[in-house]
Order: C-alpha cells, then sequence, then structure tokens
C-alpha cells in the first residue's frame, strides 16, 4: 500500500505539471486497437492518432487521464520506415482508414502480432505453442477497392449543403471523400450513385437527417455490389413512412449505374445509432441482389450479413472448410449461420449440416439459399444456440464438428458450456476479434478436453485493424 500511494502521488503530482497542449517529444512504440500509435513518456501512456510504431514525433498534449493520455502529432522528428505516403487524401480525417499510413506488409505484420499477442496474454496459451501452430496470415494482393458494401451518412451543413461520407473517428462529423478519387476501398461507383441522390434531395428539396433535432428525411445510403454478377443495390434509410418523386430518384440512379437492379427504402424513425430500422421496401426491381461465394449463389437482401470483402471471404471459408476436416457422413452445426454462406461452403462435403441463427429474416434467407443451390442436406433453426442445439442433440442428431462464427462481442459463456456438453470430435471458431477469441478459447480449452491445434488470420479489411482469424479446436 504504501509504494501505491508514493505512485498514485508521483502521478497526480506528474498531472499537476502537465496541461492540454503542452508539447513533448515521444517515440512510438505500439499500435492500439483503434491504430493509434503507443508511446512513453516520464511513465504516462499516450494514444496518437495517426502516429505508428517506429516514429518519432513532436506532439501536444489533447486529453489526460490519472495514468494516461492523448496527444496529437505536430511534427515528425523521424519517420517510421513502414510509414508510406496515404493514397487517399483525406485518410488521416476519415475513421474509415486507421491504417493507410502503414505499409500493407506492416499491416500483415501487425495483424498477426495481434492475434498472437491476445491468444498469450488474454487466451493463456504458450507462446512457443502458438509459434508452434500458427500459419501466415492470408493478405490481399491488392488491399484497395475490395469492400462490396457501403454504408454511408447523410449530412447538412449550415449553409443547406448536402453532405455524404464517412464519420471522423469518435465522432458523427462526416468527412466527403476526395472528389478526384471517391472511397479507395469502396466500388467506384458508390460517388456516381452518391452524386444522383444528393441531386436529387436538392432537386426535391429534401432534407438530411439531424440528430440533435430527429427531424430531415434521408439518414443514411446503403449501396451492395454483387462483385461476381455485377448487380448493384441501392437502398436509402429514411425517417419516415415512404419518400417523394420515386420515378425521378430512379431514372437519376440507372443512368449513373446501369447496373443497379434494385432500389430500396428502409424505414428507421429510432433515435439511437443502429442504421438499419426493421422495415425494408422494394421500390424498383428486385428485392435482393445476387452474388457468388465460390461456387455457390446466395440472395442478398438489404439486412443480409454478407462479409464486405468477397475475395477474401472465399479464401476464409474455405479454410474454415479445411479445418472441419469433412469426409462426407459428418453431422455439422453452423452456430450463428446467418444467411447460410459458411453453412452451404460445408455442405458440400458434409453429410449433413444444421444452422442455429437468433434473427429470422436471415434464417428465412438461408433456407432460400439453400434451395437456390439445390442442397437437400440442411436445416435452418431460428433461437438461441443454447436452447437450441441441446434439443436437436437429443433427438439424435449428434454434433461430429461445430463451426461458429459470432459478432465481434463473441459467444455468450452459456454457448461455450452448450458446444462443452455436446462435444463435437472438432470444433472450428471463425472470429472478427481477437480478444473475444482469445478469452473464449480459454474457456473451451480451460479443462483439456480441446487442444489448440492450428489457427490463420485473414485479412478481411485492409486499411484497418480488424482481422479474422480461423481456429481449430480437437478434441483431446
Amino acid at each position: 500500500m504504501f509504494y501505491k500511494r508514493l505512485e498514485q502521488r508521483a502521478v497526480k503530482k506528474y498531472n499537476n505539471l502537465m496541461k492540454k497542449n503542452d508539447e513533448f517529444e515521444l517515440e512510438i512504440t505500439g499500435i492500439g486497437k483503434d491504430g493509434e500509435g503507443i508511446g512513453h513518456f516520464d511513465g504516462m501512456t499516450f494514444f496518437v492518432p495517426g502516429a505508428l510504431p517506429g516514429d518519432t514525433i513532436r506532439a501536444a498534449v489533447t486529453k489526460l487521464k490519472k495514468t494516461y493520455g492523448y496527444a496529437r502529432v505536430l511534427s515528425i522528428l523521424s519517420p517510421s520506415p513502414d510509414r508510406v505516403e496515404p493514397p487517399c487524401p483525406v485518410s488521416a480525417r476519415c475513421g474509415g482508414c486507421s491504417l493507410m499510413n502503414l505499409s500493407y506488409k506492416a499491416q500483415l505484420r501487425m495483424k498477426e502480432d495481434t492475434v498472437e499477442d491476445d491468444l498469450v496474454r488474454i487466451g493463456g496459451f504458450d507462446r512457443a505453442l502458438i509459434e508452434k501452430i500458427k500459419e501466415p496470415i492470408i493478405g490481399m494482393t491488392d488491399p484497395m477497392r475490395y469492400r462490396n458494401k457501403a454504408q454511408i451518412p447523410v449530412g447538412m451543413m449550415p449553409d443547406g449543403r448536402i453532405v455524404t461520407g464517412f464519420y471522423a473517428r469518435h465522432s458523427h462529423r462526416i468527412i466527403e471523400p476526395d472528389p478526384s478519387v471517391g472511397c479507395l476501398i469502396g466500388a467506384p461507383e458508390n460517388q456516381e450513385i452518391t452524386h444522383a441522390i444528393k441531386s436529387w434531395m436538392y432537386e426535391n428539396k429534401l432534407r438530411a437527417y439531424d440528430e440533435a433535432t430527429q427531424k430531415g428525411l434521408i439518414r443514411h445510403i446503403l449501396i451492395r455490389h454483387g462483385v461476381h454478377t455485377g448487380q448493384v443495390m441501392v437502398c436509402l434509410v429514411i425517417n419516415g413512412k415512404s419518400i417523394p418523386a420515386i420515378d425521378s430518384l430512379v431514372e437519376r440512379l440507372t443512368v449513373a449505374c446501369p447496373d443497379i437492379t434494385s432500389i430500396c427504402i428502409n424505414i428507421n424513425k429510432n433515435t439511437g445509432n443502429v442504421i438499419l430500422g426493421e422495415r425494408t421496401e422494394c421500390i424498383w426491381g428486385e428485392p435482393v441482389i445476387t452474388d457468388k461465394v465460390g461456387d455457390i449463389t446466395f440472395d442478398i437482401s438489404a439486412k443480409s450479413f454478407f462479409q464486405v470483402n468477397p475475395v477474401q471471404m472465399e479464401k476464409l471459408y474455405s479454410k474454415a472448410l479445411e479445418y472441419a476436416d469433412l469426409k462426407g457422413e459428418e453431422n455439422v452445426y453452423d452456430l450463428y449461420s446467418g444467411i447460410g454462406t459458411i453453412s452451404l461452403f460445408l455442405a458440400k462435403r458434409a453429410g449433413h449440416v444444421t444452422g442455429v441463427e437468433v434473427v429470422p429474416d436471415a434464417v428465412k434467407d438461408a433456407v432460400r439459399n439453400a434451395k437456390l443451390n439445390g442442397f437437400s442436406n440442411t436445416n435452418f433453426y431460428t433461437g438461441k444456440t443454447e436452447d437450441v442445439l441441446p434439443k436437436l442433440v437429443a433427438q439424435g442428431r449428434p454434433a461430429d464438428v461445430i463451426v461458429l462464427d459470432p459478432p465481434r462481442k463473441g459467444a455468450e459463456k452459456s454457448v461455450l458450456e452448450t458446444i462443452l456438453s455436446v462435444s463435437p470430435s472438432r470444433i472450428v471458431y471463425v472470429s472478427c476479434d481477437p480478444a473475444t477469441l482469445s478469452r473464449d478459447l480459454a474457456i473451451l480449452c480451460e479443462d483439456g478436453t480441446y487442444e489448440l491445434k492450428k489457427y490463420t488470420p485473414v485479412d478481411q479489411f485492409p486499411e484497418s485493424v480488424h482481422v479474422e482469424t480461423v481456429v481449430l479446436l480437437s478434441r483431446a
């Protein structure tokens, strides 16, 4: 306690000496979960957006806490050897690409290190084991223009000018893409589509939604591309029941992008930050677009979960299929099955695949996609995994292999306990967050029933800190 009090006094004294806008020199030695550089100055940890490991910078304090602080870059005294000039002129302000100033080779190295460190630090796995079983990260040949989906907020400036773009980091201030290049991780057509919608809004005197007043009609523009089919969906998220001048909107959009096959509205009158509301209406064309993963075709609606990087998605699911090691007779359970993307990949080699998903609309999409592709060895159930899985196993459908792809928060402990209780021979865990993945793997391997056999990081999201990971666990 004595030494702790001394430390607290030192921190208090230090904070009293340092204040906002104070300048200091800082060496960046690490990178944070949001892509910010991390450095240490006189015992304090500082987080600095835009700084990279290997940089030495002149920094200025922006915020101070008890044991850490935030700073901004005033100048780069000595740049990191991995620093590059971002191809996007607004990347430093836009919140979409936090690592565009880091070489792609270094991005992949950083993501490999993040997964390994979390498995050791959070999962409690021995680093020697991790070094032995890890497989190289699967990156992209070209890490640009990869996104098949864009959710673009619409706002309005005080002078009445409509703005579309992406939110600045940790804010709802919209940063517009540079008009000469647009968003470099999105499809080139997105720029023409947003221009057409803004022109239609001006013509019809329509206002963008204002979060403060909760007034205005147009909230977001959702654009989905079927990369292998060329089909495009445009969905306007609105704060109302309908939109005016539909014919004019359709004409402008189809001229701007002739590949558009679906135009929808999504009604969201809620005041929170959730982008899509419950109800979607098709106002022109088809209610869905189609795309492929390998040789499997999927119908994709406005609300469907479909990986945003189709090139890497196929590699990710192929790795999951490899780890499942199916021989053609296994009963496979796909938990958090969504619209059936992984389920149908598995069904090509499994005896039977059962998908479990809590969202009813996603289950309907999965059933339709199975029928569309002629699979007769699949079933999909709506409900919580911890409720549905034990009942199905008790009915005589054992779990030889379980595949799970939970959301970023990871799997609920009850789901993990259910998986352990049904005791499949192999578990394939697909994760978009190394921290929650590591936490869940620690639970699954806690009593020695399962062993961590191998894992592969997959770069689904170039220019950002996010990484997918596929893991194989085998029953000991």
